[in-house]
């Protein structure tokens, strides 16, 4: 008869005491997961300065702010107006820590918002006359022009380079009080009798044009010409400190290196560069530091830099002056020069001018 063998308890009690440490850890488990759902927050969400591991090689280097590089490229970017009574050359204020009571800056912007198209057949001819129509309608009735209605013997005249002096946009009074400023850029023109006419009434004139001789004149107690052009984007860094006194820059770093927080009036006679100066005065935000803008545009071809098919063209051209209406400049005088050729892009239609100068006001300018 065979022997019956003893039952192992050996491996009877392993087996409890295994299924025993596994109910444990599940336990354990279940009770750290309820803790970290209802338990205190996390180290670093509370409150107070973050917490960061200690040791020197850690602390950042004195004089140097953290995250001090990247402020510096969207200050460059955004072209930030430099602060009152400054001329932009002291370290910019980063964009968290800005000044109680002043709006925080925006994004820097690298494209203008194209309007639609005027019809469904994307044509020049539906383009050419939405954009015709609407630079040749006043926005707003202006009663006085022109710094010869200040006279009391002269009545308002419709010249070309057109201010308004109502008194509700403060122009007439800036320059009662001479503290009016203009901004005039050309390049190579003669004819500076507008230039003249401002500053001989108390206006500070300053005008730009790369063709004057010496880097800066001072023609009259008011006029001031400088050797600059000013363009739609600065030198790239290479060129400029190989060529520290380089004779391009755009509007908004001129401000900033005279020190001018605001200008009264700019006009501009670019001769085709217009299209692209306005489109950087539009996404820097330079335009809310303007009080009036006349500008002479030029429609024989589509301007420097500026591609695509014509309707296209005139499209873009279109957008950019409804960015202006956007930015509260509202136009009150047009003048169309039937002395220039009568072309549109090369191309006789409705009658148009090759040239046009064109007047806006900010009413929103304090």
């Amino acid at each position: 008869m065979a022997r019956e063998r003893p039952p192992r308890r050996g491996c009877g009690t392993l087996r409890r005491c295994l299924l025993g440490a596994a109910l444990l850890l599940g336990l354990r488990l279940c009770a750290d997961l309820r803790r970290a759902g209802s338990g205190s927050p996390a180290r670093s969400a509370l409150p107070g300065p973050a917490w960061r591991p200690r040791g020197p090689h850690l602390q950042p280097a004195p004089g140097s702010p953290r995250g001090a590089s990247r402020r510096q490229v969207t200050y460059v970017r955004s072209g930030r107006p430099a602060p009152p009574g400054g001329g932009g050359s002291g370290t910019p204020e980063p964009g968290c820590c800005a000044p109680r009571g002043r709006p925080r800056q925006k994004g820097p912007r690298w494209h203008i918002d194209l309007q639609p198209w005027a019809g469904p057949a994307q044509s020049l001819d539906e383009e050419a006359w939405r954009f015709l129509r609407y630079i040749s309608t006043a926005q707003i009735a202006c009663n006085h022009m022109n710094t010869d209605s200040l006279a009391t013997d002269s009545s308002p005249t419709h010249k070309p380079w057109s201010v308004c002096l109502d008194d509700r946009f403060n122009l007439a009074h800036q320059i009662r009080n001479k503290q009016c400023r203009l901004y005039s850029l050309g390049l190579g023109s003669d004819d500076t009798h507008f230039e003249v006419s401002m500053a001989n009434n108390g206006c500070e004139v300053h005008r730009f044009d790369p063709s004057v001789k010496s880097a800066h004149i001072l023609e009259s107690q008011h006029l001031w010409y400088h050797r600059l052009s000013i363009d739609w984007r600065d030198p790239h860094p290479a060129v400029a400190a190989q060529k520290p006194h380089s004779n391009t820059r755009k509007l908004g770093s001129i401000l900033n290196e005279f020190g001018h927080h605001k200008i009264d009036v700019l006009k501009a006679d670019l001769e085709s560069a217009e299209w692209k100066v306005l489109e950087n005065l539009i996404l820097e935000d330079v335009l809310e530091r303007i009080g009036q803008l006349i500008f002479e545009i030029h429609l024989h071809w589509p301007g420097f830099e500026v591609s695509g098919s014509d309707s296209s063209v005139v499209r873009f051209w279109y957008s950019l002056l409804k960015e202006l209406e956007q930015k509260d400049f509202r136009l009150f005088h047009s003048y169309k020069d039937l002395s220039k050729p009568q072309l549109f892009l090369k191309k006789d239609i409705f009658n148009a001018s090759s040239c046009y100068t064109l007047s806006w006001v900010n009413t929103r300018w304090k």
